[in-house]
């Protein structure tokens, strides 16, 4: 039951600390982490990477959650007195940097993060003594071993009592939790990036077969995934430890439900929001948000739900980017609810802001993405006759060679892009999404959910469309034909 309290909150002020603790920080990282804890959603994908398997790697688009999945799962099984260790770029600087032989590259990985989660260990229980690591050495990868004995050895250390219930538990328990996060920074694609992230894996498998107990989970971009499956066939070995993470607008309108609620100060019951219709779901969104868009075009009186659902591209941070923004323009009017009309303020800031985002995330891939998108542009004719957005898999193709004449692509690499590894990669990258439409609207699909489109462009009954995302930074001229044409995802 949803009590009247729902609709009778104190009024939003909508100022930046307010903005942050309703709707999340973009980077979890830099996030309150028990304001995290409070407003975190597990999706399925949660409880497949959190458990005693000695491998998980999780795949996904920037801004899926990744680092926020992670950042909750440390926090619950420290709780939980089990040892964990976070390995971030700058612990892993000049591992491997200059080594070329693969089998090499493998041995200095391996070494490499043995010696950080020995160091990370130690160090946490204040046990880090001169000449460890060659202590380490001595025990040839054994490195549950080495800190089962060394910590024994140093029992008598004085420990808060969290700490020390954390080293009783790894002496009787023997496991670690060991998070690889964010090694997509500084990624450029190149073929000495693509063999490091290789080795990685490698080494990552190899340690947690030499050293039953020590639990790997490793967050990877899906390109810079793709890349490493694709270019290197020893990483076979590793596809079986692969989680997907993505969403369905459904789990992120939940997800929305829930970050509102708890900063009222409510809980709630993940399993039954899941349950509830997205009408019934907009009714908690009632105090910050109008519940119907009352602008023009296809979208006038549509439910509020649909048009934010129709403009992220299923990425939890989308719509942190897109309330914030709308947020601030509340702010700038005095407003206490979000009003359509600040909506369609901020909606081609925010599509230049996707539009930048993409580039940013992909051109270590292809160098000349943002010429490639901006030549997706609609022309003058297309526009005239509201063909801009929406082909055919013949049109789509028609309008990548149309953009090819300007000349050929190539990867980072140098090799040449043929037509439809172009449109296979617009797709990987959600500019475009497939799209059929359907009784309720528009059904849109995304790479995530048929990746066998990774590298090869093939037809699978759907049309094609560029992201309604992108729309105003593509046509910033003539936003209201954007509304005339664009039709909302289906509920």
């Amino acid at each position: 039951m949803l009590g009247t309290s729902i609709f009778k909150e104190r009024s939003m002020e909508f100022h930046e600390y307010e903005l942050q603790r309703l709707f999340g920080h973009e980077a979890a990282e830099d996030e309150d982490p028990q304001r995290l804890k409070d407003y975190y959603f597990r999706s399925k994908v949660y409880s497949q990477v959190v458990n005693d398997l000695p491998l998980r790697i999780i795949v996904g688009h920037k801004g899926i959650g990744k680092s926020a999945l992670f950042q909750v799962a440390i926090d619950e099984e420290t709780e939980n007195k089990r040892l964990t260790v976070l390995i971030k770029p700058d612990d892993i600087i000049g591992i491997g940097e200059d080594v070329d032989d693969f089998l090499k590259l493998i041995r200095d990985w391996k070494i490499g993060i043995l010696e950080i989660i020995t160091q990370n260990a130690l160090t946490s229980f204040g046990m880090l003594f001169e000449g460890w690591r060659a202590k380490l050495n001595q025990y040839s990868g054994a490195t549950l071993d080495f800190l089962s004995s060394t910590l024994e050895l140093g029992n008598k250390v004085n420990l808060t009592p969290s700490k020390e219930a954390i080293l009783r538990d790894f002496l009787k328990n023997n496991k670690i939790s060991v998070y690889i996060d964010d090694l997509d920074r500084g990624w450029q694609g190149r073929k000495h990036d693509i063999q490091r992230i290789s080795a990685l894996l490698n080494a990552v498998r190899d340690i947690s077969t030499e050293n039953r107990g020590i639990y790997f989970r490793v967050s990877l971009r899906s390109d810079v995934y793709y890349l490493a499956r694709t270019s290197d066939e020893s990483t076979d070995k590793i596809e079986g430890s692969v989680i997907w993470y993505s969403w369905t607008n459904h789990e992120i309108l939940v997800l929305l439900v829930k970050r509102i609620e708890s900063y009222f100060g409510r809980e709630v019951d993940e399993a039954e929001l899941l349950k509830k219709h997205q009408f019934e779901l907009m009714r908690y969104l009632a105090p910050i948000i109008e519940e119907k868009f009352t602008g023009k075009g296809h979208w006038r009186d549509a439910p509020m739900y649909r048009v934010l659902m129709s403009l992220i591209r299923k990425r939890p941070r989308d719509l942190v980017k897109l309330l914030t923004l709308a947020g601030r323009e509340a702010k700038t009017k005095d407003a206490k609810r979000i009003t359509t009309n600040q909506l369609e303020n901020i909606f081609e800031e925010y599509s230049q802001g996707r539009l930048q985002d993409t580039i940013n995330e992909y051109r270590s891939e292809l160098p000349e993405i943002e010429k490639l998108i901006l030549g997706m542009r609609p022309t003058k004719i297309q526009r005239r006759a509201s063909q801009g957005y929406v082909y055919t898999t013949d049109q789509l193709l028609k309008k990548i060679k149309a953009i090819e004449e300007q000349g050929k692509y190539r990867w980072a690499n140098r090799n040449q892009i043929d037509t439809k590894e172009l449109a296979a990669f617009l797709y990987k990258i959600n500019f475009i999404t497939a799209r059929k439409q359907i009784s309720t609207g528009i059904d849109r699909k995304y790479f995530e959910e048929n990746r066998y489109l990774s590298n090869k462009f093939i037809e699978f009954g759907y049309d094609w469309e560029v992201h309604p995302a992108y729309r105003w930074a593509l046509q910033p001229e003539d936003p209201m034909q954007i509304f005339n044409e664009l039709m909302l995802s289906s509920d």
